[in-house]
């Protein structure tokens, strides 16, 4: 049950706040940088398996080991060095091959990564733990 738990609150926050950042800043930063080169809206299938991969990510190497031996600093680090990896992978990688892709994206990205998971991680874990008690 506290994986369930932990899933479910991981997952609600990471989406919660994603969504908000993609729509508020991220979306405009690349839509200034790349214009037309740009997909309008987003594809579904794509999407969701990014936040399935993404949730399996989290909840391996961040939530579940906090959760498991009562640290939630643990989850905030493991979170953070998570997502700093996964997201600067994608906009280091983009950045190296793709003509219009600008260092503003990469920055911008890396860090909501970086914190996204983090948070995602750690207020899952908060939670989880909460339900349990």
């Amino acid at each position: 049950m506290s994986l369930l738990i932990l899933f479910l609150a991981t997952s609600l926050i990471f989406l919660i706040a994603d969504a908000i950042m993609l729509s508020t800043v991220i979306q405009p930063i690349f839509q200034r940088h790349l214009g037309d080169g740009l997909y309008g809206g987003f594809r579904m299938v794509p999407a969701i398996l990014f936040y399935l991969v993404a949730m399996l990510g989290i909840l391996y190497f961040a939530g579940w080991p906090a959760l498991r031996d009562g640290t939630p600093h643990t989850a905030l680090i493991n979170g953070a060095i998570l997502g700093f990896v996964t997201y600067g992978t994608y906009e280091l990688t983009s950045w190296a091959v793709m003509r219009d892709w600008h260092p503003q994206m990469v920055v911008v990205d890396m860090a909501w990564g970086t914190v996204l998971t983090a948070g995602s991680a750690w207020g899952g874990v908060m939670v989880a733990r909460a339900f349990a008690a």
